[in-house]
């Protein structure tokens, strides 16, 4: 990889992380409206997915480029692990404030923060990356390459972003159980990013196996539909709660979904990838890298939409805000799908 390409690919990160911390602050200062301060709060927790995001871009370059020192394997990893905690526990913090605001933002925090987690494990798993080249030449069930995890470790690598989705799951029906406007809000958003965590799955799943040489053909379709399902959940659920009501309270949890499956298929276009290119060439594997630039556009052109929507339907507010912070996201993932074009397309 060109050296100038391998920074510009390891900044996109960490700029979309400024970007959405300092549009998290403008907006959070520019009122005390319960709008501002669930916005505020979301798009600023939103940079702990960015950074994590970086660690896995930059632990799989510097793979590439031959400078990966050891102190990077552990480093880097726990960067991410360190931005998940801080969210998580940001969320925490305010949790138990007394209004719906400080409910809603701090369940939706913790979502962001589970997240962020699995995409620390990602970049966990990607710490051998550079030997999914050395299992592609070694034959079918020939065994892992030297140097690669163990099963049991592979093993728990692809566990950690199954039980944090379990653990968002079990939020979000406590949330639904408990009723109210902060339940029926946070409920709906943290089921959003519940099924972020559990399309990550695929995404562990696929380099995990992949490195050990034993990612299999029935694989290489069905962890593509599974994201695909994620997506489409997220994205179908969200449309079902903008208009199965008159209920405003429905508009912010119903964009936020709709958010979270354009991101859902941001993941699909790297799982497509890794799929698309083990033990085969495909001819269009540079295309791919546009699904998440597809997915961007398509948050900031509806977010776009939404806040001339405000102006008549103020319930629009947060949605449109946090929509921006999402198109960010998608726009980080095209950076690692283009990265992991270049590791691993021929």
């Amino acid at each position: 990889m060109n050296p100038t390409i391998s920074v510009l690919f390891r900044a996109i990160p960490l700029v979309m992380a400024v970007i959405c911390i300092a549009f998290g602050w403008y907006v959070l200062n520019s009122g005390d409206a319960a709008g501002n301060v669930v916005a505020g709060r979301v798009l600023i927790c939103l940079a702990a997915i960015c950074v994590a995001l970086f660690t896995t871009a930059a632990t799989i370059i510097r793979q590439l480029i031959h400078n990966y020192p050891p102190i990077w394997h552990v480093v880097l990893p726990a960067a991410g692990y360190l931005a998940a905690s801080i969210a998580v526990i940001w969320g925490i913090v305010i949790i138990s404030g007394p209004t719906v605001p400080d409910q809603v933002s701090g369940h939706v925090l913790i979502g962001v923060g589970l997240i962020a987690a699995c995409v620390s494990t990602v970049a966990t798993a990607s710490v051998k990356f550079s030997l999914i080249k050395a299992a592609e030449e070694l034959p079918v069930g020939g065994g892992a390459p030297t140097g690669a995890y163990s099963c049991g470790l592979g093993a728990l690598l692809i566990t950690v972003p199954a039980v944090l989705a379990a653990i968002g799951f079990v939020i979000c029906a406590t949330l639904f159980r408990n009723g109210g406007p902060a339940g029926f809000i946070a409920g709906h958003v943290v089921f959003g990013l519940s099924v972020i965590c559990a399309a990550l799955i695929a995404l562990v799943a696929s380099i995990v196996r992949q490195v050990r040489n034993e990612f299999s053909d029935g694989e290489r379709y069905a962890w593509s539909w599974f994201v695909a399902a994620m997506g489409t959940l997220n994205l179908l659920f969200g449309l079902w709660v903008l208009f199965s009501s008159q209920d405003p309270a429905r508009l912010a949890p119903g964009v936020v979904l709709i958010g979270l499956g354009l991101i859902c298929f941001s993941i699909l276009s790297k799982v497509l990838l890794l799929a698309l290119v083990w033990r085969q060439t495909f001819a269009l594997a540079n295309r791919i890298p546009l699904i998440p630039v597809g997915t961007a556009l398509t948050c900031l052109f509806f977010a776009a939409f939404l806040f001339v929507a405000t102006v008549a339907q103020p319930g629009f507010f947060v949605g449109a805000h946090v929509l921006v912070g999402l198109g960010a996201v998608c726009f980080t993932l095209f950076s690692i799908v283009s990265i992991l074009e270049a590791g691993t397309s021929k």
